[in-house]
């Protein structure tokens, strides 16, 4: 399986930066693991939200293929802990999933097109994050999940 982590806007911050390239370093021990930024729409703040929302959607789609597994990283989405994270991974292995893409949209989040589809969405914390804090949060659980996966030590329960 491999698993494509997609963006909107680039990482501005230096040590998020550092993070986010350390995590997925470390994942490519374990799986196939692609990180793309989609750039921010330009001018956006004269767009209203449903706009922005709208132009997002439509940059996403162009960067998501036929078949792959979606999953759609929104505060509305079903929390889970790492093991959780591990075991749904393991799922999606086991299942035969090719592609598995995990996508963190605008500062206003995604287009209700997007949700319609019933893509899969996945709630970081009940708590607020940047958009780019989000980022290095998530690679650094993704690589949590698959060092449970392994039973190696980086993990404590």
């Amino acid at each position: 399986m491999k698993i494509r982590f997609i963006v909107i806007g680039k990482t501005d911050e230096g040590y998020l930066k550092t993070g986010i390239s350390e995590y997925m370093t470390r994942l490519k021990h374990y799986i196939t693991v692609e990180y793309t930024e989609i750039p921010a729409l330009k001018n956006s703040s004269s767009l209203t939200m449903q706009e922005q929302q709208s132009r997002e959607k439509d940059l996403i789609e162009k960067h998501l293929k036929p078949g792959e597994a979606v999953v759609l990283l929104d505060e509305h989405g079903k929390q889970m802990t790492s093991p959780e994270l591990a075991s749904f991974l393991n799922r999606k292995m086991v299942s035969g999933t090719k592609s598995l893409v995990f996508i963190v949209g605008g500062p206003f989040g995604f287009h209700s097109d997007l949700i319609k589809k019933k893509l899969e969405m996945l709630s970081l914390s009940k708590m607020t994050f940047s958009h780019q804090m989000v980022r290095l949060v998530f690679t650094e659980q993704l690589y949590r999940a698959f060092t449970i996966l392994r039973n190696e030590s980086y993990h404590h329960e």
